[in-house]
């Protein structure tokens, strides 16, 4: 451009903000549209003969969040992208049966309870418990989740392992933007492999947590302590591995076993 061309005009703040309106009318319509959807969806389910299945599904849902956040942005941060569709998935879901969440805060109930809403949208009802127990027996229910906070005083990842059909499927929050893992989330779900995980290994190893970290990173194993108590430590460990993993096996411990998985920070 030569330099005495002319500058493009900026906008006018009434130009914007009508543009803002259309952009508002149109996002409402689509909206509208995708939680009109949910109710085919539900519809389907019952011809197929789904209807008494949670509908939680959290591979899925960190396929969609993660094929957004690869398409081009000029403004939008992870964050943003993050918390609206979290939103429309949770109303969504909401719409297929029950859903509810039990959450167990510990020493730092207004964290996990805050982090348990960014995760999981407004629309399923939240009932905060005083005991890991509680929320555990409310995940057994149907469209039950428990928001377990990582808190070394209660080591409910034991009652976990002995409990194969709830598993861990979230990190709370989601976004390392937003902070360091406060809470795991356990639900009677399907897990599996999303391309980028974390997964959730217990062991009663003894001795110094860092030896056992160095022990498995000599296997090929990343490993960090995120909780540690009566004889139980929790870790998680980069990459999705299954129970049977022969890594896992040769690793010191005479009760262990894998917990649950879930997709690594979506900003990372």
């Amino acid at each position: 451009m030569d330099a005495s061309d002319p500058k493009p005009t900026a906008r006018t703040l009434e130009a914007v903000r009508a543009r803002l309106d259309v952009v508002d009318r149109r996002l409402l319509e689509l909206i509208d549209e995708r939680a009109a959807l949910a109710g085919e969806v539900a519809a389907a389910k019952v011809a197929a003969g789904e209807s008494g299945r949670f509908a939680l599904r959290p591979t899925r849902e960190a396929e969609v969040l993660r094929n957004l956040l690869a398409r081009p942005r000029k403004a939008a941060t992870p964050g943003l992208v993050v918390r609206i569709w979290r939103e429309l998935m949770s109303d969504s879901l909401s719409r297929q049966g029950p859903y509810h969440l039990s959450v167990f805060g510990g020493g730092q109930a207004p964290v996990v309870r805050e982090a348990a809403r960014m995760r999981f949208g407004a629309a399923p009802p939240l009932a905060e418990v005083g005991r890991p127990e509680e929320a555990i027996a409310a995940a057994r229910t149907p469209g039950g989740v428990a928001i377990l906070a990582l808190d070394s005083r209660t080591p409910w990842w034991g009652r976990l392992l002995a409990d194969p059909t709830l598993r861990v499927f979230a990190a709370l929050p989601c976004l390392t933007a937003w902070g360091r893992p406060a809470a795991l989330a356990a639900a009677e779900v399907e897990i599996g492999p999303t391309g980028g995980d974390r997964t959730y290994w217990v062991t009663d190893a003894p001795g110094p947590p860092g030896r056992l970290v160095e022990t498995l990173s000599k296997d090929g194993v990343a490993a960090e302590l995120l909780g540690d108590a009566g004889g139980l430590r929790l870790f998680e460990l980069v990459g999705y591995y299954q129970s049977s993993d022969e890594r896992l096996a040769r690793a010191p411990g005479r009760l262990t076993g894998v917990i649950g998985a879930a997709s690594a920070p979506l900003d990372a």
